[in-house]
């Protein structure tokens, strides 16, 4: 007999654009009744969506599908989002304990796919493989973006400005899973932060792929500085944050843009993957060390409070160990608030997979993995420096969580972004989540800062 789903729990990995793609689908599937349970033992429908960037996040990707299956084997089970989008046959044939494979370039249609297996008989007598729903984009008129249910912290929200890239980096796989760049209409972007501002959001996280190449579809030119200008002349008590603008579109103009808004935090989050010329051409980057490292003084410069994020990529192929002092010394000159790094992953159909074989590939990752130990120590120096010259400072936290029962809560300053850097304990009482208070920082705590609020 057919079975009427009534509740679903998502299980998101990976990036904040992917958390938006599960807050529309959520906000779809409430229109058409079904609620959002808290915890996966509450829905009879779990939606796991999917990360499939690198070969890890896919790993874990299939792993967390099978840890929900065999502990909730009465459960409709979709695999969703960027797995599923680029290796839809693939996960048709080899994952029949999966009900469902559905793509992210059409997010409208998780409705009917949900219609499709209320309505699919049920044979208990034979595995059938998952039903596949993968489209590609809808017509741009056609698309609607709306959420109303955020899967952030209180007070704070992603805001995506555009889908795909146009890039075409030697080592990355996004364009073969969001394809070319799209840049929602400006007046759709205004209109959603002006929403969000008056449902009480403080922080409005702008997300894309290269923020800076917002519009470059639109006309051939960058349309960010502008869009920038818009967000900051909306009415409100917020703050917006720019997450992942690409080193070689960061023009004068950006940066003269956000120096004069009064909204945006001066927080950047740049991924140069790195600094040697020798890597960076087959990456498709322009820059080497002197230029990226010119790049960093012009915005501190511009703005000496200043927080800079980068990403750093070891082991692509023709890494070697003059590669890395370029990169460590790029590092200890440019002195980042914090950095991230990962060893990069042999991604077929991208420009850079045919520079190695399989087994070069992982002798090589032996070496990164070095590498990357020495980086990252390097760093923890840099950034533990780097939050000691915040002790002392007055500034406005975003409290996330207040812990029950004490005079305490966890918050975030512009100098931490959400998830990926460390956070603010605030002590003081009638704080809420959700809402901003001064506060003075006065220690550091390993990667996290300790600040008393300021009555």
């Amino acid at each position: 007999m057919n079975r009427k789903m009534k509740s679903v729990y998502f299980e998101n990995l990976g990036c904040a654009k992917n958390q938006v793609d599960a807050e529309v689908m959520a906000h779809r599937l409430e229109k058409a009744g079904m609620t959002i349970a808290e915890d996966s033992d509450k829905a009879d429908l779990i939606i796991v969506n999917t990360c499939g960037f690198i070969e890890s996040a896919r790993e874990e990707s299939v792993n967390t599908f099978f840890e929900l299956r065999n502990q909730y084997p009465g459960a409709k089970i979709i695999l969703a989002g960027c797995l599923s989008q680029r290796y839809a046959d693939e996960l048709e044939k080899e994952l029949p304990e999966a009900d469902a494979i559905f793509g992210n370039r059409d997010l409208n249609q998780i409705t009917q796919l949900v219609s499709i297996l209320e309505n699919k008989q049920e044979n208990q007598d034979a595995l059938q493989s998952p039903v596949r729903l993968t489209p590609d984009y809808p017509d741009p008129d056609s698309e609607d973006d709306t959420r109303n249910r955020l899967f952030n912290y209180p007070g704070s929200a992603f805001l995506k400005i555009s889908e795909g890239c146009n890039h075409r980096c030697g080592y990355c796989a996004i364009p073969l899973i969001r394809g070319s760049l799209r840049s929602r209409p400006m007046k759709a972007v205004i209109q959603e932060a002006s929403r969000l501002v008056r449902e009480g959001i403080k922080e409005i996280n702008i997300v894309a792929q290269d923020l800076a190449a917002y519009g470059y579809d639109f006309d051939g030119k960058s349309h960010f500085a502008e869009l920038l200008k818009a967000l900051d002349s909306i009415d409100g008590d917020f703050a917006i944050r720019m997450l992942y603008i690409h080193p070689d579109w960061m023009t004068d103009e950006i940066i003269s843009t956000i120096k004069e808004c009064r909204k945006v935090m001066h927080y950047f989050d740049i991924p140069f993957q790195h600094a040697s010329a020798h890597l960076l051409r087959p990456m498709k980057r322009t820059g080497n060390q002197e230029t990226y490292a010119n790049l960093v003084e012009k915005i501190r410069t511009a703005m000496p409070d200043s927080v800079i994020r980068t990403t750093i990529m070891l082991g692509f192929p023709g890494d070697c160990e003059e590669d890395f002092e370029i990169v460590r010394s790029f590092i200890k000159r440019c002195r980042f608030t914090w950095m991230g790094s990962f060893i990069y992953s042999l991604e077929e159909d991208t420009p850079a997979f045919d520079m190695t074989t399989e087994q070069e590939h992982k002798e090589l990752c032996k070496k990164a993995a070095l590498w990357q130990k020495k980086l990252e120590s390097t760093q923890q120096k840099i950034t533990n420096e780097a939050l000691h010259e915040f002790i002392g400072r007055r500034l406005p936290v975003l409290i996330e969580e207040v812990m029950e029962d004490t005079a305490m809560a966890i918050g975030r300053t512009y100098a931490q972004a959400p998830e990926v850097d460390g956070l603010t304990v605030v002590n003081g009482r009638g704080m809420k989540a959700g809402c901003v208070y001064d506060c003075e920082i006065v220690r550091v705590n390993g990667i996290d800062l300790e600040a008393v609020k300021i009555d």
